[in-house]
């Protein structure tokens, strides 16, 4: 048994945390009975005028799901106030006693999308560290999970990109993000790769992000028909390209190079 935040998950999991991620990742919608855990994901988030009132807190939840939807199809520039209330039935009024602006709308799911992926990563790394799961499984587990997130917050990640030389505070978002990622999971990563040549390691794990991370970008801005980012092919071959970077690095004895021992 584990608490995340609002949510309680009870299971004997093996690689079944999955339960878990979806919970976290899944759509805001709000049932009739588990209002309160929708709005206890995003009221803390900032940028979020603040309310007591359920039905008030069901329509701030509604029009960020709406957002994030409409985002997947359109560009930040062209996301409609209009079309969007419009989505969840409610006033433009409605929108701006919630949010103060377009900017901080955005704002806010920025973060929301930050908190989904962070817990998610979590919630993989310690059932993994848990069930002692080896390099392999670890590095198909971290990818899923990254590439989950990233399919889920497509728009909202596509419009940080496209707008960063305007706005470079959502593209430092991302980077951070991406950062501790990369911090939360580096320790169960080196705990399988063996002892010694610590620094060569971490490397070769952030190497190894760098190349997850910008196959998934490229795919989010690009949309190659190759391998596309909603794949199953996607995560296989992008998990098996990690382990395989990691499984060579650590397979180099001491002696094999001087730099990182």
């Amino acid at each position: 048994m584990f608490a995340l935040g609002p949510i309680l998950v009870v299971g004997n999991y093996s690689r079944d945390y999955n339960i878990a991620v979806n919970i976290i990742l899944g759509g805001l919608r709000l049932a009739d009975n588990s209002h309160a855990d929708g709005w206890t994901l995003v009221q803390d988030l900032p940028g979020i005028l603040p309310t007591r009132q359920r039905r008030s807190q069901e329509t701030t939840v509604a029009l960020l799901e709406a957002g994030s939807e409409l985002l997947r199809d359109c560009a930040f520039d062209e996301l409609s106030i209009d079309e969007l209330c419009a989505r969840v039935g409610v006033t433009i009024g409605a929108f701006y006693g919630r949010f103060e602006s377009k900017d901080a709308f955005f704002a806010v799911l920025m973060s929301l999308a930050v908190k989904r992926c962070l817990a998610a990563i979590d919630v993989a790394v310690a059932n993994d560290d848990r069930m002692q799961a080896g390099l392999e499984e670890v590095c198909h587990d971290v990818v899923t999970v990254v590439t989950d997130v990233i399919r889920r917050n497509e728009g909202v990640l596509r419009a940080a990109m496209q707008y960063k030389a305007v706005q470079p505070a959502r593209w430092i978002t991302v980077r951070e993000t991406g950062a501790d990622i990369i911090g939360r999971t580096t320790p169960l990563l080196l705990a399988r790769m063996g002892r010694g040549r610590k620094q060569a390691k971490v490397r070769a794990i952030a190497f190894a992000f760098q190349m997850v991370f910008g196959t998934l970008i490229n795919a989010v801005l690009n949309k190659p028909t190759l391998v596309g980012l909603h794949d199953q092919e996607m995560i296989d071959r992008l998990a098996s390209a990690t382990f395989l970077q990691l499984e060579n690095e650590a397979r180099v004895k001491p002696s094999s190079r001087k730099k990182g021992v």
